[in-house]
């Protein structure tokens, strides 16, 4: 496992990141700053242009805190809320270590600061 501190407004989280070729490939980017959408009620997403390696992806379910990468939008997201949804061409990459996750519902897009520990 990698760890990630993620830095929004004056908060601190830290996550672990898995070792694949997609937390390479975002790691290789740190420090990075990213919009975040607030999409469908669940989750935080930022969409690269260009794709990352994602050889593990799959249909999955997912955990709150859970971080991914959805291969068909090129999508890197953080789950905040759970629906108990299935999902195709999921790439797991890591989990949220320490936050009340609920918080992030309300918070509309938000800028986020992603930097290896």
């Amino acid at each position: 496992m990698r760890k990630v501190k993620i830095t929004i407004g004056n908060k601190i989280l830290t996550a672990n990141f898995e070792e694949n070729a997609t937390t390479e490939a975002l790691l290789e980017q740190m420090p990075i700053e990213l919009p975040m959408l607030n999409l469908y009620s669940r989750e935080l997403t930022y969409r690269f242009k260009q794709a990352l390696p994602a050889q593990e992806a799959r249909t999955s379910g997912y955990k709150t805190g859970d971080i991914a990468y959805w291969t068909p939008r090129h999508s890197f997201v953080i789950f905040y809320r759970q629906t108990g949804e299935i999902i195709s061409d999921l790439q797991k990459i890591g989990h949220i270590n320490d936050f009340n996750l609920s918080q992030l519902s309300t918070s509309g897009n938000i800028e986020m600061k992603f930097e290896e520990c």
